[in-house]
């Protein structure tokens, strides 16, 4: 059994309009689905950047379309609908397989199963991977297929719009947090649902004409008001009930386990840099500490070329290009934050920043990397307070060993020693910076120290060598700002290395430790408790780090001898601590003319949806009457409020006739269909019986003839200006 096409949307006994008004209709419809089906793609670009997305997007939008075309336009009456979801199935399996896997369909269903995770568990903009676009691909070649047979299968004006709102709709959830603003897509996708409306509300192709402008119009206002809405701002992201992967063992070797090793060859070289400003260049975050070892909870998953950036204070961008020639493992270095990598595929860790690559590293790779480094105001940092987040809190622990008591437990020494440390210092941020002056004035740097940072061995560098390498010095320091409450982590990395001039050459030797503290509304800030190199076993030629970080030391050793300074030499013990001075909360009330000034854009949006609206309910309202004499009634108010667009007044003394009269001299061809309708208008006021239902369905099918005479004589331009006038508002 075949569907036949959507007849002509006018009364049954209405000639039908020419062939060719419908073919044009028809393609312009068909045209305007591709590109609702394109924009609500388009809303992708906040999950996949658009270099990757727009050849996917464009490729299924255009092909379903064009097969359903083919598939319809030979035959005066369309497939079974079967029959067309059998054949784009068929269609989409062999464009997805020749096109994202080239060619290999066996991978084609199993791409398709796991995309939606795998995007969910990516971060944003996700890989272009055939395996992940493969979702945005599906998803707008079904919104195209869908638009398109609605458009020949059903006479709702907007209802081929819906399947290309649902992609917008999934993109908008999908791309929570991401890059961009979906604000001038939505605003696309209204111009052209009112585009679609206006083609498919029937009319010559010159009235078609006429109401693009009014589409664009409607996108254009769409666009202006939206940043006016008042949209909650934290939505929702369905990345939150997804569980992500386990974290992946990156690399079976510590960082920090080879410090020591690459130590003792200070001249193997790791990596060419050429860069905007010498920095530290990072390559791992170790966050927990079971006693023994350093480990991290990095939780790596699959980045585009975009890194999250978790960074809240004022920034500097520095553009790096990493040429790899003898470093191990799958650690990817990189300065303090990583914004944007291109040339080489990495995971990614949300917290940290640090990158990784799914397979060891080797000579010749090339990569470039921009980031954002942190650049601290030595104000904000003297105030600053730690952290007290589950993050943060999960930074503070300590465990003891097992089978200690409470004679031989591991963290009360080392608490001892840092509160004695710290004992002239009242905020936060003093107590940090004097913990690493004391470990750069009490001990030094030996490359010949004996490796290693478990409690027993850093019992014995703080008390009888105080001789190590910066692995020491910051495993000590951690563990003594964890004790006094402070949350830090370690960061193994290099120094900027040898030369000058934008290009460095970092070797072994540069390798660096150093721990971070995370204050509130700062982040993790780093500090440098290992001293300056000195000696032949430890001579280092690497230039220091840049200003931003010169800046940061300045700061922290300030801050570590403010209270010895005002301490006399003399005195016992620490003064009375002072209460850290706070900022008062503020709370912030809107006043409310604010509100009302934010309304006035959204006004002509308002007055706009209502002079759209209101007619046709109006309309429907007259046609729906509870009896056939109010239907009756309902059609003559509907012909003479038509009848006002060739000069009619709205009140007027005419009688039935005399309307008629009045409409024949000023539309050609309506006189046939104005006296009878007078005459039925007449009868059903005067006449001693009630009209019946069919008397009602005659006059309305005058009606609708009358308003496509009244449309055919009115040019476009002033049907549209009389729709926009306030008259149409009215309610009766």
């Amino acid at each position: 059994m075949t569907t036949t096409a959507a007849p002509a949307e006018r009364g049954t006994d209405a000639p039908p309009a020419p062939r060719r008004i419908l073919r044009v209709r028809l393609i312009t419809a068909l045209v305007i689905v591709t590109a609702l089906a394109g924009a609500g793609g388009a809303a992708f670009h906040r999950v996949f950047t658009l270099g990757d997305l727009v050849p996917v997007v464009t490729v299924a939008a255009v092909s379903p379309v064009l097969l359903v075309a083919l598939l319809s336009w030979p035959r005066r009456r369309t497939w079974p609908l079967w029959i067309s979801v059998l054949v784009t199935v068929v269609a989409w399996t062999l464009v997805a397989a020749l096109t994202l896997f080239h060619g290999d369909f066996t991978v084609v269903g199993g791409a398709l199963r796991d995309s939606l995770k795998g995007t969910l568990t990516s971060l944003l903009p996700a890989p272009g991977r055939p395996e992940l676009l493969v979702l945005p691909h599906a998803l707008v070649w079904l919104a195209a297929f869908a638009g398109a047979e609605l458009s020949l299968r059903t006479r709702m004006k907007a209802t081929p719009a819906l399947p290309a709102v649902a992609v917008f709709c999934v993109a908008l959830l999908l791309g929570v947090h991401g890059p961009g603003s979906n604000l001038p897509v939505a605003a696309g996708l209204v111009g052209l649902v009112g585009a679609l409306m206006i083609v498919r509300s029937g009319g010559r192709p010159l009235w078609l004409l006429a109401g693009v402008p009014a589409a664009a119009a409607i996108g254009l206002l769409a666009a202006t008001v939206g940043p006016y809405l008042p949209i909650k701002s934290d939505a929702y992201d369905p990345r939150t009930t997804v569980k992500a992967p386990p974290p992946q063992q990156r690399d079976s070797i510590s960082p920090l386990d080879r410090v020591s090793a690459w130590l003792q060859t200070p001249d193997q070289q790791m990596f060419i840099v050429h860069a905007d400003a010498p920095e530290d260049w990072r390559i791992a975050v170790l966050d927990r500490f079971d006693g023994v070892t350093w480990t991290s909870g990095a939780r790596f998953v699959p980045a585009g070329n975009r890194i999250p950036d978790g960074v809240t204070v004022g920034r500097t961008r520095v553009v790096q290009r990493f040429t790899i020639q003898d470093l191990p493992g799958v650690w990817v270095p990189a300065a303090d934050r990583p914004r944007t990598i291109e040339g080489l595929a990495v995971a990614a860790d949300p917290g940290s920043g640090v990158l990784a690559t799914a397979e060891p590293l080797h000579s010749g790779q090339a990569y470039t990397v921009t980031s954002m480094v942190p650049d601290y105001d030595p104000g904000r940092l003297a105030a600053a307070q730690p952290a007290r987040d589950a993050e943060a809190q999960a930074a503070t622990a300590l465990p003891e060993t097992p089978g200690t008591t409470a004679k031989t437990a591991e963290v009360p020494p080392f608490r001892r020693l840092a509160q004695q440390v710290t004992k002239d210092q009242d905020t936060a941020f003093g107590r940090a910076a004097k913990l690493a002056d004391y470990l750069r004035r009490v001990a030094k740097y030996d490359v010949s120290g004996l490796p290693g940072h478990t409690y027993a061995q850093l019992r014995y560098f703080l008390g009888s060598s105080k001789r190590g390498t910066s692995e020491q010095f910051a495993t000590a320091y951690a563990v003594m700002a964890r004790s006094l409450g402070l949350p830090t982590r370690i960061v193994v990395g290099f120094r900027p290395g040898v030369g000058g001039n934008g290009a460095w050459q970092v070797r072994s030797g540069d390798v660096l430790v150093w721990p971070e503290v995370d204050f509130a509304g700062l982040g993790w800030v780093p500090f440098f408790p290992t001293p300056e190199q000195a000696g032949a076993s430890g001579k280092s030629a690497s230039v220091p780090a840049g200003e931003t970080q010169q800046k940061l030391e300045a700061a922290q050793k300030s801050a570590a001898a403010a209270r010895k300074k005002n301490t006399g030499s003399g005195q016992k013990g620490p003064s009375k601590p002072k209460t850290p001075t706070r900022r008062p909360h503020k709370t912030s009330s809107t006043p409310p003319w604010l509100y009302g000034l934010a309304a006035v854009p959204a006004l002509p949006a308002v007055y706009l949806l209502g002079v759209l609206i209101v007619p046709v309910l109006r309309r429907r309202r007259r046609r729906g009457g509870a009896t056939p004499a109010e239907r009756i009634t309902g059609a003559w108010a509907q012909t003479r409020e038509e009848l006002g667009a060739v000069g009619l007044p709205a009140e007027t003394a005419l009688t039935a006739h005399e309307v008629a009269g009045f409409g024949a001299q000023r539309i050609s061809g309506a006189e046939s269909h104005l006296r009878p309708l007078a005459d039925l208008v007449n009868r059903s006021q005067y006449a001693a019986t009630p009209p019946g239902p069919d008397t009602a369905e005659a006059a309305w099918r005058h009606t609708d003839e009358i308003s496509r005479l009244v449309r055919r004589t009115v040019g476009p331009l002033r049907r549209l200006i009389r729709r926009l006038h306030p008259g149409s508002l009215r309610l009766r």
